[in-house]
């Protein structure tokens, strides 16, 4: 029996990691929420290191996050080994949710990802690029402090990379019968309005 998971998706500064903290806070349909920030997860990593993770494995992670690369199938053992030490830190039991942010960003990642938990709900947090770049540079998610990835070719990068790689998850998951919740974003949207959405939806 696998932990069940919520999957948010959505392009860098949409807010996915300040809704994330707040389901950690709140919890979703009466169930306990942990919020698995893998971002954030991987500067841990590259700053200092991990438990069953080689020196080779942090020497990457270091790298992915310098040239701002997805970690592709033939490195996914380092995803799950994060996961894994995350789930257990923890203590995830089965009747809690798993808010992963950040991680599957693509098609293969999710397949392995599926492995070890089941995606039951995907919530698409949508915005044009015009407001995840006034909502970046007013900080409206309050998660943006000292980030030094937020320049704005860095951003450009990143969204050419969710809207090629990321964004697709949303039909994969849809051919998989998962449901999927679009909920729009603005430069003022806060996680107390996405919570006030993502109540509605329906859960397995």
């Amino acid at each position: 029996m696998k932990n069940k998971a919520i999957l948010l998706l959505g392009p860098t500064g949409a807010g996915k990691t300040p809704m994330g903290d707040y389901l950690a806070e709140r919890g979703l349909f009466g169930r306990r929420c942990v919020h698995f920030d893998f971002g954030a997860q991987l500067r841990q990593v590259a700053e200092h290191g991990g438990s069953g993770l080689t020196a080779n494995d942090i020497a990457f992670v270091q790298r992915v996050l310098t040239d701002g690369a997805l970690l592709e199938d033939d490195t996914f053992h380092i995803a799950r080994t994060i996961l894994e030490d995350f789930m257990g830190e923890q203590d995830v039991g089965m009747q809690d949710l798993v808010v992963l942010n950040g991680l599957p960003r693509h098609a293969g990642q999710a397949r392995d990802v599926g492995k070890v938990m089941d995606v039951i709900l995907v919530v698409a947090l949508e915005c044009t690029a015009e407001i995840v770049h006034e909502r970046i540079a007013t900080n409206s998610g309050g998660d943006r402090v000292e980030r030094a990835d937020d320049s704005v070719a860095e951003i450009a990068r990143k969204l050419e990379i969710y809207a090629e790689r990321t964004r697709p998850l949303l039909e994969h998951y849809r051919s998989e019968g998962t449901p999927c919740r679009p909920v729009p974003v603005g430069v003022e949207t806060t996680p107390a309005d996405l919570f006030g959405e993502l109540s509605k939806s329906a859960i397995i």
